[in-house]
Formats: C-alpha cells, sequence, structure tokens
C-alpha cells in the first residue's frame, strides 16, 4: 500500500502588504514571512531631505535622553510608590490582604 504524499509547503502573496507567505498545510500555520521591499521614494529637494535627517537625529536623541532620565530615576520613583502604599496600608490597619479561594473554605 503506498504511503500518503506528505503535503508541500507553498507560497502566498498577502493582497494587503504584498508580503510572501510560506505556508504548511500538514502544520496550518506560517512557516516563513518575507516582508515586501517597498521601492525608495525620489528625493524632490536635496536640502530639505538633509533637514529631516537632522531632525530625525535630534528626535533619538531626546528619545534617548528622555529613556535614560526615567531609568536613572526608576529607584526613586518604585520607592517612592512603595512608601505611598505602605502609609495607606498602615493607616487602615482592618484591610487585610484579599482572600484566596482556599481561604474561603
Amino acid at each position: 500500500m503506498a504511503q500518503p504524499a506528505k503535503p508541500i509547503a507553498f507560497e502566498v502573496t498577502c493582497p494587503c502588504c504584498q508580503a510572501k507567505l510560506k505556508i504548511d498545510p500538514a502544520l496550518q500555520a506560517v512557516i516563513h514571512h518575507q516582508a515586501h521591499a517597498a521601492p525608495a521614494a525620489p528625493i524632490e529637494d536635496l536640502a530639505e531631505a538633509v533637514q529631516k535627517l537632522k531632525g530625525a537625529a535630534a528626535k533619538r536623541e531626546d528619545a534617548f535622553q528622555k529613556s535614560l532620565n526615567d531609568v536613572k530615576n526608576r529607584e526613586s520613583l518604585l520607592n517612592r510608590k512603595f512608601d505611598e502604599l505602605l502609609k495607606s496600608a498602615q493607616a487602615d490597619p482592618h484591610t487585610g490582604p484579599p482572600k484566596r479561594d482556599l481561604d474561603w473554605d
């Protein structure tokens, strides 16, 4: 008796983004995705393009500095939040931790 043939993976082009998808019918899943390479837009004004690049560098630097400040201040922020929660827990001693499902029996 002949063995059934293994299903062969096939490629499909996505109608939305034109990406190439390789699909395995046995797994019923996408096993490979290759994004569509969009053509680069032509540069109309070289000076304007340079200004955009300079602006992009400044935006990246600003985002980096903000992230760096957030990391530096994270410990003090977490300590302050913990202190506030501790004060609120100590102010109302009758409120204990929430009951677990096992505690109701």
